[in-house]
């Protein structure tokens, strides 16, 4: 197969990713594939640990397997003790040697995350991968049992805090430093940052709770998360990145957006291929080019685009205390 000159590849995967229908859908990967970076060695992730969460159905399923298939040990997280069952059975059906282990906890619940951290330190001694996949999406606005929008504890909250609490792991191997990877949405290009604590928690007075806009604005805070993590830990062998899966016919897309599902259902991507960048930043480590650390089909991309406001520094900064707050943690 003949590869494009490079400039050439530079301008069309731009002109994919501004296009969304082209970029997003199952079109992108099937003409990037044509230049973008080399599939993760077989074998890669031998004697390795991954969790993820989120991943008893779609992206998170197809993200097991893939983990699988490059020799990975996959801790198999999810909130429903039964559906986690069914993935491993699943998942050992295709790949009879799959090493996986059921883990169980509410990503939501951040006393659960807290116990459930502690329970995982106790018994591995490192951790190469952790994907946040877990997801929600409400018509209504719904609460943790913190208390906190069930969507801001699922996508943030509970995510920043299993980084804090597993990060001892995940810097445990200096021969192998793991990967944290946050699975964020192009939803979040639609939405700019909340800095009140009422506008966090979207309850602000007055409005009318729209989860989808909702879902959009914590995959806004996922990446203003991952950059904060990176400033923390510059120069540090561990790395936090944050990625789009592109539009993928998952039941998260099909169940909470009907009428998208059935507008676009022919260009969908499918579960692997929305899996494929994370599964990839977390077998190659790929070094970043510029200052974010936001990923889609194998290639930073910006976390703005030009017509959008330039990021204020006052609102990241209360954005980041809010969420220090509510998971009792410190930004250093």
């Amino acid at each position: 197969m003949r590869i494009p000159p490079p400039r050439l590849t530079a301008f069309a995967d731009a002109a994919l990713d501004r296009s969304l229908v082209l970029g997003y859908t199952r079109i992108g990967p099937a003409l990037r594939r044509r230049w973008w970076p080399a599939d993760p060695e077989p074998g890669c992730l031998d004697g390795q640990r991954v969790v993820v969460t989120g991943a008893t159905s779609g992206i998170g399923e197809a993200m097991v397997t893939l983990f699988v298939s490059l020799g990975a040990t996959v801790h198999v997280l999810g909130r429903n003790a039964a559906k986690v069952e069914t993935v491993l059975a699943d998942v050992r059906r295709a790949l009879p040697s799959a090493d996986l282990v059921a883990e169980v906890c509410d990503v939501s619940d951040l006393d659960a995350v807290r116990a459930w951290c502690d329970d995982l330190s106790s018994r591995v001694d490192s951790l190469q991968g952790l994907v946040h996949n877990a997801g929600v999406l409400t018509r209504a606005r719904e609460e943790s049992a913190q208390g906190h929008e069930l969507g801001l504890a699922v996508h943030v909250l509970g995510p920043h805090l299993m980084t804090e609490r597993l990060l001892p792991l995940l810097g445990a191997d200096s021969a192998r430093p793991g990967s944290v990877v946050w699975m964020s949405s192009g939803g979040m290009y639609s939405a700019g940052l909340r800095s009140t604590p009422d506008e966090i928690e979207y309850r602000e007075p007055g409005k009318a709770y729209d989860g989808v806009r909702g879902y959009a604005r914590t995959k806004r805070m996922q990446v203003e998360v991952v950059d904060a993590w990176n400033d923390r830990l510059r120069g540090g062998a561990v790395r936090v990145e944050s990625c789009h899966p592109g539009w993928a016919a998952t039941p998260g897309v099909t169940d909470s957006l009907p009428g998208f599902g059935r507008l676009m259902g022919p260009l969908l991507r499918d579960a692997a291929s929305g899996a494929d960048t994370a599964v990839w930043l977390v077998a190659t480590r790929p070094t970043s080019a510029g200052t974010h650390h936001f990923w889609h089909d194998r290639a930073p991309r910006p976390t703005t685009y030009p017509v959008q406001r330039r990021r204020d520094p006052v609102a990241r900064r209360a954005f980041l205390d809010h969420v220090a707050a509510a998971t009792g943690t410190v930004w250093p």
